[in-house]
């Protein structure tokens, strides 16, 4: 491996793309309004943290944000948890999406807002003009069913147009929204909605997903039999034409439809709410105990979403694509882009089917020009041999962005090599938690193999080692050190804020520590190497879980692994590292292919890396949203019971967790058998 110094990019922006960026439209704004001139990218971000008030002021004010109430101070103190942003400010979210970029110029009632792709309904589009009248008529028909200001409305929906509608609808008039996946089981979402006591829930009778019809009627009247608090429900019907959907439905219900016509015609009203007033709640990933319920506010988020339109270089006639569902905070990153003058693209089905060229025809038939997926969708089109450079008409594609694991350099190679050469490719990490990337993409700055091109502009991202010191150009724990507008307000229920100072802010207290490892390189770079509870400590030189992934990934048998460092004992002592690997239905896990794998592991990271045994699995199990379950895993190795470390209806694959079960009891089996014997 070359140097970094030695490392060439693999891309670079042209001195045109650089010039004609948003960045550096708001650099030169910069300039003329404030005399604030930066010869460049890491010089504007140091400028960004180091002078909050100042940055954040700016970008209020270069975007034009509407408010009904100004602010009087920008940040009333810098302490985390607890800082009060844009005081005493009123505002609405959905107003200044609705209303457009001042500075970019108007929106004409038939531009493209969002175009909808699914595997149940023919690809459509929704201009600026039918969106607005829409949520206009839900926002109406909420508040004849009594919906108001702070009241929660949940959503068991998928990724469609009627849930971006309804959404926009219940921001208006300033209720909290919440949302779940369709996918995701009746305790699952229980355990996610029941905390906020909603008063009104959305739900589809079903949805589609490879190929195969998902009925969710019954588990709707499931959920809803445990959410007394919801007085009002309305169905939107996906899976049957809607009066089937209706007859199909147990319980009493207003139809989508129903919902639009009480308040057709009706005029578009916002409710002016204070810069905190909660938006939205998402949730932590659940496999851990009863998921966190994260409350985000009007105005943080809109600012965060304003600045991240900046980062993807968003612009007018750009379509702008990111694969998720409406249980994954990509969702709200990706309605956020309709800050700009973009328009967004939605998909509603399974990325690999009818094959894994499904999203690249989207992007060739949609003209998708920023497309977002996961790294996992990145390495299996790689190993399965795909080539959407030659196969697809992808012109309008000029960027690609990664996230939800680690971009392995080998993926940053297959994109140039079989994808197009003249591509901005940018992996991202952030998290639900302040619902953004802390770093990721920058259209003014080359492209490394395996690196994240920067820190994002006011996020002040340090590495620390064990004692707090700030470190570059080695591995330390992700802390940010100065407040963001979009961290959470509360945990809905922690009333005293007890569980939010545990969560983020009991290793470093002040300072916001998020629990992945992270190297920021020399030339202000960052490279992620998985969660920091689950990295592999091995005589002290300390190693994350996607570098030794990507290691046996390089044997071509190995389709997918999960690796943990675990006592041998109940009671502690030796270490035993374990690497599980999933192979093609055809081959055996032989003494040959273990020597492949073991010695591929040390060469690529450490000899004391090769773990002490590899075993063969049937898959790895892993969450609704993709994320390995690596530190469930291990709890449960260890000896604890499999409800209390993991939320089974939370996973995409729950029954993948049994042999582990069985595992961790033939493990403390043969311990005490030991311990009886000796």
């Amino acid at each position: 491996m070359p140097s970094e110094a030695q490392q060439v990019p693999l891309w670079e922006p042209s001195p045109e793309d650089r010039d004609r960026a948003e960045l550096t439209r708001f650099m030169r704004w910069l300039g003329q309004r404030h005399g604030r001139r930066f010869a460049d990218y890491d010089e504007l971000w140091r400028w960004s943290v180091e002078e909050l008030e100042l940055f954040w002021a700016g970008i209020w004010e270069f975007f034009g944000v509407r408010a009904s109430r100004p602010y009087r101070h920008v940040l009333d103190s810098r302490r985390m948890p607890g800082a009060r942003w844009f005081y005493p400010a009123e505002l609405n979210y959905a107003e200044n999406l609705l209303a457009g970029r001042r500075s970019g110029g108007g929106r004409e009632r038939d531009q493209i807002a969002l175009i909808h792709a699914s595997e149940l309904r023919e690809e459509g589009e929704l201009s600026w003009g039918a969106l607005t009248e829409q949520v206009a008529a839900a926002a109406a028909g909420l508040r004849e069913l009594g919906i108001g200001r702070g009241d929660r409305v949940v959503a068991y929906m998928p990724n469609i147009p009627e849930t971006v509608i309804a959404f926009l609808a219940v921001a208006s008039i300033g209720a909290v929204w919440s949302s779940a996946a369709p996918e995701f089981g009746a305790r699952s979402v229980i355990d996610r909605f029941a905390q906020i006591q909603p008063k009104l829930m959305l739900t589809v009778d079903g949805y589609r997903h490879g190929g195969r019809d998902f009925e969710r009627l019954a588990v709707a009247q499931a959920i809803l039999a445990e959410l007394p608090t919801v007085e009002r429900v309305v169905l939107v019907p996906y899976l049957a034409p809607p009066a089937q959907a209706s007859r199909q439905a147990s319980f009493p219900h207003s139809s989508w439809e129903q919902l639009l016509e009480r308040g057709r015609g009706a005029e578009l009203r916002f409710e002016q709410v204070p810069f905190d007033h909660p938006l939205w709640v998402l949730y932590s990933s659940g496999t851990t105990g009863l998921p966190k319920a994260i409350v985000h506010g009007h105005g943080g988020i809109l600012l965060e979403q304003l600045k991240k339109t900046l980062h993807l270089d968003l612009r007018r006639g750009d379509r702008m694509f990111w694969f998720t569902t409406t249980g994954w905070m990509m969702w709200n990153f990706l309605l956020g882009c309709l800050h700009s003058d973009a328009a967004i693209v939605l998909y509603d089905g399974s990325p690999a089917h009818p094959d894994l060229g499904v999203l690249w025809e989207l992007a060739q038939r949609t003209g998708i020009s920023c497309m977002g997926v996961s790294a996992g969708l990145l390495a299996s089109c790689e190993k399965a041999g795909i080539e959407p450079g030659r196969d697809y008409r992808l012109q309008a594609l000029r960027a690609i962005g990664s996230t939800g694991s680690p971009l392995a350099p080998e993926s940053f190679d297959w994109v140039y090599e079989h994808v197009a050469k003249d591509l901005w490719l940018f992996s991202t990490s952030g998290g639900t938690d302040v619902c953004t990337a802390f770093v990721g993409g920058c259209p003014l700055l080359p492209v490394f193999a395996g690196e994240l091109q920067c820190r994002a502009l006011g996020c002040a991202v340090e590495a620390w080692d064990e004692r707090g010191n700030s470190v570059v150009d080695q591995v330390g724990e992700l802390v940010i050190t100065e407040p963001m507008p979009s961290m959470p307000l509360f945990l809905w229920g922690d009333d005293g804020g007890e569980r939010l100072r545990e969560s983020y802010f009991s290793m470093f207290p002040g300072i916001w520590r998020h629990g992945d490892w992270i190297r920021i390189t020399p030339r202000g770079g960052a490279v992620i190497y998985g969660r920091s509870d689950s990295t592999i400590n091995r005589q002290g030189v300390r190693m994350g879980t996607s570098e030794i992934y990507r290691a046996a990934a390089n044997v071509p048998e190995v389709l997918d692994a999960l690796v943990v460092d675990v006592p041998r004992s109940p009671t502690g002592g030796e270490l035993w590292m374990v690497l599980f690997v999933v192979l093609p239905a055809d081959t055996v896990l032989d003494d040959a292919l273990e020597a492949q794998i073991k010695r591929r592991i040390r060469e690529d990271c450490s000899p004391r890396h090769v773990p002490n045994e590899i075993r063969q699995i049937d898959e790895v199990p892993r969450t609704l949203s993709g994320k390995v379950l690596e530190v469930p895993v291990k709890r449960i190795l260890m000896g604890a019971p499999p409800g209390e470390v993991a939320s089974v209806e939370s996973l995409a694959n729950p029954a993948a967790l049994d042999y582990f079960t069985d595992l961790a009891r033939s493990l403390h089996r043969d311990a005490a058998d030991t311990t009886r014997t000796g």
